[in-house]
């Protein structure tokens, strides 16, 4: 029997209820699994962490996960520590030094689930945003001078390197062939930012000779988001830079109906380090403690990360599972129009679990 070994990093706000929830729903699908098990440990790294050591996490912590096979995260974000010094303390520390540049997060309706956009339904948005995870606008580079004084500057230089942008377009060319319609769409900003953006589309037209079964197709960023609203189903897989790709993933969750069911999966495709699932949700102080926030994007990251390990069978009960539940429409949270609380949907999966075996 395989035996891959989790590391559960819950983060703050709501993270450590849909973590639990996750960990539970996981634990279940392994459960009835023969072929493999999963060993859980979690790491309490976060907000309390913080004030108590002054650090997201310990000095060593990525090298303590790099003995994992995979990480289930929730979120990073407290309103009472700076909102850089908790991203880049955790999630993005957790990310850059563990080279995880293949970002993907899923955008579809999933049954019984109604978007905002009128007679839109799932043939007509099944989405799948590659996000570059690892430079770019979030590369960190930059700094401010003269601080406090009347002609300070900022400063955020955005770094793109040829190996940086050629394994991104090609994951996302690779990811675009794997899927029935087997097309691609760039999206940059090449029009006003003439050296970094204008590098992504040459790199883009240069590569793209190798990858002749699959149809492309390029978009300005701001043109893309009129595009996501207007003619969904002229879309399949999309890939762009580290922020455009982070705006659109987020636009495209509130298309498919709440940000509480979107997925994310920080990859290292190599697999010679772990990669880290999430839900895109973010800490929603606002609801923490309360017992309502929405499992369901913690339950599609689950499924991604049982896909990752190579556990496809599990990972599609798990999705099966889930499509069940939002399909009968009887256990939904309230940013899907319901009142189930996160014990409710996490019963709910639970139970479509179990008859899923049956």
């Amino acid at each position: 029997m395989k035996q891959f070994k989790v590391a559960a990093v819950p983060g703050d706000g709501i993270g450590p209820e849909v973590i639990d929830a996750g960990v539970e729903v996981l634990q279940a699908v392994a459960a009835t699994e023969p072929g493999f098990a999963l060993d859980f440990e979690h790491f309490p790294w976060g907000g309390d962490y913080y004030r108590a050591h002054g650090e997201m996490m310990p000095e060593d912590g990525v090298d303590t996960l790099r003995a994992f096979d995979a990480i289930l995260f929730g979120s990073a974000g407290d309103p009472k520590i700076p909102d850089h010094v908790t991203l880049w303390g955790l999630r993005l520390k957790i990310c850059q030094t563990l080279d995880q540049y293949a970002n993907v997060r899923p955008a579809r309706l999933l049954p019984g689930i109604t978007g905002p956009l009128a007679n839109v339904g799932s043939e007509e948005l099944d989405w799948v945003i590659v996000r570059e995870n690892s430079e770019g606008e979030y590369a960190g580079a930059g700094g401010r001078v003269h601080v406090g004084l009347p002609e300070e500057v900022g400063l955020d230089v955005a770094i793109f390197t040829r190996p940086g942008v050629e394994r991104i377009q090609r994951f996302a060319f690779e990811l675009a062939r794997s899927r029935p319609r087997k097309k691609l769409t760039l999206v940059t900003k090449s029009n006003a930012q003439r050296h970094g953006m204008v590098f992504w589309d040459s790199i883009f037209e240069r590569i793209r000779g190798d990858y002749p079964d699959v149809e492309t197709d390029k978009m300005l960023v701001d043109a893309m988001t009129t595009r996501m609203v207007l003619d969904p189903k002229s879309l399949d897989t999309i890939v762009a830079t580290n922020l455009h790709a982070d705006v659109l993933s987020d636009l495209a969750a509130a298309l498919t109906g709440s940000l509480g069911i979107a997925p994310t999966g920080n990859l290292r495709p190599e697999r010679d380090m772990p990669s880290m699932f999430e839900p895109i949700h973010g800490s929603a102080f606002d609801i923490t403690g309360k017992g309502v926030a929405n499992p369901i994007g913690t339950f599609w990251s689950s499924a991604m990360l049982l896909d990752h390990l190579g556990e496809r069978a599990a990972a599609g009960r798990l999705m099966a599972a889930i499509e069940r539940v939002t399909a009968e429409g009887n256990v939904l949270p309230r940013d899907l129009g319901g009142k189930a609380t996160t014990r409710e949907v996490t019963d709910a999966v639970l139970s479509s679990l179990s008859r899923g075996n049956a």
